[in-house]
């Protein structure tokens, strides 16, 4: 029976493989493979279950465990491997170059070594590990694969000139995230990959690479270890890291396995330094140049060894085994690790000394070796493992204990930096709950560890978008030079504009303003973007107001309004039948026919909002026609002046010759007592007109009411009355009521115009209290139009007799006085107002010098049947009133 075949499949990256591993693992009945990172191996198993189905697949890796009862296909982290290949058909080993590795090397060395599959074993890696894998093991068949795709130098860039699809390289999170955060700024945002990540974030931010939300991705050298991405350039922020002991350039063929990740198949890549990503020494020499575009790389000489089943008598014996050195010359002792570390710091504690025994000296190890997976160096690691290990002494950590420390992790508030040490701090608790023989209801915990892992996963990966990822940029970017017709902008209900479904600002009206949380430097493409595609939307919101009749639409102070924004200016003067608009400069963004058709809709909408103005506009006319005198002329300019209301004293009636008034009474006009005014003016729709186009600013009563309390300023169409305001035409019928009682009073019969001019009148009020006026209201307007109150006074005690009843007198102002009341005055509050310059003086007879004695004989004008310079016995009270008064 011949020996199962040994081959070893050597290359540089993107020659297939990893793929060739797969595809003949499953063409036996079991197999497993063992990758350099729990990242690899999820991404695999992932594939294979696709193939095989999950019954038949199995991931292990030290924090995470699927493992079905019938499980025949095994993907593994190195660490996690059977260290003879578990008695499979098929074991692959991944990335065998590793066990030249200062940290690790000794575990990829241990599975060169002795891992081995039953019929097949395929060892994977770079062609610099040929030498040294054909001394180790003669008989392997070496295969050498070449690169599918040409790889070659592009030169150092900036970061604003990288191409799309491009990975940056950093050697620390400090770089990484500045990269990031730079790249958000200025082309979208980045993915973030990182060896310190959960498989769950991990693939959730290369899902936003590949899935081309963003077109850059920034990780570590972790990139390197077969992530399939689709990258066309690599571009290395630093050519140096710190490799545990210190800081060092990379080797070339270490920076061909990072730059091998540009290209898939046979696309091509390219790779480059970046400039001014902080790192000095990110230069390429001719020579590592050339060895990267060739693929020639000094060969590994030396592979570190560890012994990988140490003898378990006692905890000294154990560090012998693994401070012991190899016996072949091509191995080298490894230097020593943290668990190595670790056991030598707790073999000098006093509780190490009762350690006894093969199987308490193995656990003893075993718990030593738990990985530090919050890298806090071996001091704090060490206080870590002796609290766990006298936990353990009891034989199994208890479920609550294990169930409380898991809930202490299980919150998703903080930032990346506090995510990041939950996250692993929660692997250390899932590395734990997958050992067999720590746990008890391992299965239990070990799935409450998974899932705090998941939610602190998507909380990280959502801070990493958060921070790192605009997205709203990105698809700007994706778009902004394709045609404007074909740019993905739609417009929401509440005005929101979204391109894709990012908000790049809002539309009020039709004018648009960017999102004011918007970064400073994102404004000018997010304005660039809306302007695109503003005429297209702007054109359909024209269209959708004309439909619907324009509604929303108002007129309000000679501004044509849509909600809160001016889209439109009436011009003065204003023609109520040919309105003059002026629209607003956001029109303009409207194509030209769409603006057309919508400002004539804009007109024709604010000439029907002005038709109440027709009286109005018939003032104007007559004010510019040739039948009109000057002087006619000129009182209608005074007339349109006050907005179809003015003052006689403001009218200039002085200058009004008689013959013209009939004109003007036919254009409207109405002459008063105290105002001229156009009556058809004073209804509510015109009124209403005037403000809503602007001509009149004064406030108005919107159902122009006979009688309105006062208030300040003056509303239009209205005169004071004491406490209350009256509409200006119901006050001059007031006046007209009150002329027309005193021409039927006693003066008027006597045919004494003179003496009719202050002789008392009955005047009947009840038209003026029907309209709303109080008494006080009256006395007070109708005292504007030379009407003074004359109360009636009870009868003398002892008298019979009816009372004397209230009555009016109608004393107007001389000539040059001014005409009317102001608000708030009355009959008798000031000199002028209806009353005589002589009061509080003694009246004297007609035809008597002022001031001095009357003849014998010169008294009144006395009755027939009374005696001279003797009063009528029934006319004494009111003598005697009329003389006090």
């Amino acid at each position: 029976m011949s020996a199962p075949a040994i081959k070893a499949v050597l290359g540089p990256t993107n020659t297939g493989k990893t793929h060739l591993a797969i595809e003949r693992m499953c063409a036996h009945s079991s197999g497993a493979i063992g990758f350099p990172l729990r990242l690899l191996a999820r991404e695999v198993y992932d594939r294979v279950v696709a193939i095989k189905g999950e019954k038949a697949v199995a991931l292990i890796t030290g924090e995470e465990r699927i493992e079905p009862k019938d499980a025949r296909y095994f993907l593994c982290t190195a660490e996690a491997m059977p260290h003879d290949g578990g008695g499979h058909a098929f074991v692959a080993v991944d990335e065998v170059q590793l066990a030249a590795d200062r940290e690790r090397g000794h575990i990829f060395t241990d599975r060169l070594l002795n891992a081995r599959g039953r019929e097949e074993t395929m060892l994977l890696g770079s062609a610099t590990a040929a030498p040294v894998i054909r001394s180790l093991i003669p008989h392997v068949e070496m295969t050498e694969r070449p690169r599918f795709s040409t790889l070659t130098h592009a030169g150092a860039k900036k970061l604003s000139r990288l191409p799309k699809r491009s990975a940056v390289v950093g050697f620390s999170s400090d770089q990484v995230y500045s990269i990031a955060e730079m790249l958000r700024r200025h082309r979208g945002g980045a993915a973030v990959v990182m060896g310190a990540l959960s498989p769950e974030t991990r693939n959730r931010q290369v899902e936003l690479f590949q899935n081309g939300e963003v077109d850059y991705i920034v990780a570590t050298d972790a990139i390197g270890m077969g992530l399939n991405l689709d990258v066309t350039h690599v571009a290395f922020a630093s050519l140096a890291k710190f490799d545990g002991v210190k800081r060092r350039r990379l080797m070339p063929a270490e920076m061909a396995q990072i730059a091998g990740r540009a290209g898939r198949h046979h696309r091509d890549g390219s790779f480059g330094a970046l400039i001014g990503a902080g790192g000095q020494d990110a230069e390429f020499t001719e020579e590592e140049i050339y060895a990267i575009e060739e693929h020639r790389f000094q060969p590994i000489t030396k592979l570190f060894w560890r012994e990988p089943e140490p003898r378990f008598d006692s905890v000294g014996v154990v560090i012998e085994d693994l401070s012991a050195g190899p016996g072949e010359r091509e191995l080298a002792p490894a230097p020593e690790a943290i668990d190595l570390a670790v056991l030598r710091k707790l073999a000098d504690q006093p509780f190490a000394r009762a350690i006894r025994g093969p199987a308490n000296v193995r656990r003893f190890w075993e718990v030593c070796s738990l990985p530090d997976f919050r890298a806090s160096g071996v001091d704090t690691h060490a206080r870590f493992v002796t609290r766990l290990w006298q936990d353990l002494r009891q034989g199994y950590i208890g479920a609550d204990y294990v169930a409380a420390r898991i809930a202490e992790l299980d919150t998703v508030r903080g930032d990346i930096a506090i995510l990041q040490g939950r996250i692993a701090a929660i692997r250390s608790w899932a590395y734990i709950c997958q050992r067999p023989d720590w746990v008890l209801a391992r299965d239990e915990m070990a799935a409450r560890a998974r899932a705090v892992e998941a939610r602190l996963s998507d909380a990280l990966h959502m801070r990493l978008t958060e921070r790192f990822v605009n997205r709203r940029t990105s698809v700007l970017m994706k778009h902004l030079g394709n045609d404007p017709a074909l740019l993905p902008i739609s417009l929401e209900d509440d005005g929101t504009l979204l391109v894709e479904d990012q908000a790049i600002g809002k539309l009020e009206g039709f004018r648009f303003s960017i999102d004011p949380h918007a970064a400073a430097g994102d404004r000018k493409m997010l304005l660039s973007a809306g302007e695109k595609a503003l005429p297209r939307i702007l054109a359909a919101q024209a269209e959708k107001l004309r439909e619907n009749g324009l509604a929303g639409i108002t007129l309000d102070n000679g501004r044509v309004m849509w909600g809160s924004q001016e889209i439109a200016r009436l011009e003065h003067p204003v023609d109520p039948a040919e309105p003059r608009l002026k629209p607003a400069r956001e029109l303009d963004r409207l194509p030209d026919g769409a603006r057309e058709a919508f400002v004539d809709a804009l007109t024709a909408k604010v000439r029907e909002w002005l038709a109440p103005l027709e009286p109005l506009r018939k003032l104007q006319l007559a004010s510019k026609s040739e039948d009109a005198t000057s002087w006619a002329r000129a009182l209608l300019l005074n007339l349109l002046d006050g907005h179809g209301i003015v003052t006689r004293e403001h009218a200039g009636l002085e200058n009004l010759p008689k013959e013209a008034r009939p004109y003007l009474r036919k254009v409207g006009v109405v002459f008063g007592a105290l105002d001229i005014f156009a009556p058809a003016l004073l209804k509510p729709a015109p009124r209403i007109a005037m403000k809503q186009a602007g001509i009149d600013s004064r406030p108005i009563d919107e159902a122009m009411r006979s009688v309105v309390p006062a208030s300040s300023p003056l509303p239009a169409g209205y005169r004071p009355a004491g406490e209350q305001l009256v509409r200006v035409d119901i006050a001059e019928k007031l006046f007209k009521q009150a002329h027309e009682a005193r021409a039927k009073g006693p003066a008027a019969k006597g045919g004494n115009e003179k003496r009719g001019r202050g002789a008392p009148f009955m005047l009947d009020t009840a038209l003026a209290v029907s309209t709303g006026l109080t008494p006080d209201s009256i006395r007070r307007l109708l005292g504007a139009a030379g009407f003074r109150f004359v109360e009636g006074k009870p009868l003398a005690e002892g008298a019979f007799g009816p009372a004397l009843p209230d009555r009016w007198r109608w004393l107007p102002q001389r000539a040059g006085a001014r005409a009317g009341a102001r608000a708030g005055t009355g009959p008798g509050a000031r000199r002028g107002d209806g009353e005589r310059r002589t009061q509080g003086k003694p009246r004297h007879a007609k035809g008597g010098a002022k001031g001095k004695p009357q003849g014998k004989g010169r008294g009144p004008k006395q009755g027939a049947n009374t005696k001279p310079n003797e009063p009528r016995p029934e006319n004494a009270f009111a003598a005697l009133k009329d003389m006090l008064s």
